[in-house]
């Protein structure tokens, strides 16, 4: 199996600025980069802990901004090396797929996203080379 890792949690946020005070100043955390998605009303921001970059938390700024009052986990990322093997895998397997297609950011980065059992969104990322 060619998933590595948890890679990150998205979370999607009304107010980014406040979000991001929150995850640094509160819960510790450092941005490790922001990024405009390909869609310009979106922007991502990354965060993860000093000792650690292992896992990351999105904040996704731009995408639904009518947003439950407990707020919204949008989807859990998976890390592969090579996402379009593992598309093939997945689709041998019969797991339904949210994308038609991969998107690729501007930095180089690959996503799509699938479905588990029960209609969660996860999704399947790989960095850039």
């Amino acid at each position: 199996m060619a998933i590595q890792k948890l890679e990150h949690v998205g979370i999607m946020v009304q107010d980014l600025e406040q979000s991001i005070a929150f995850y640094r100043d509160v819960i510790g955390m450092e941005i490790r980069g922001t990024l405009v998605h390909t869609d310009p009303s979106i922007t991502l921001v990354f965060l993860s802990f000093p000792s650690s970059s292992e896992t990351e938390v999105e904040l996704i700024h731009g995408y639904k901004n009518d947003l439950p009052k407990e707020g919204v986990v949008h989807h859990l990322a998976f890390a592969v090396d090579n996402i379009e093997k593992e598309i093939e895998r997945l689709k041998q397997l019969n797991v339904p797929f949210a994308d038609e297609e991969i998107t690729i950011l501007p930095n180089g980065a690959k996503y799509i996203f699938f479905y588990g059992p029960d209609k969660e969104s996860l999704e399947l990322f790989e960095s850039p080379k």
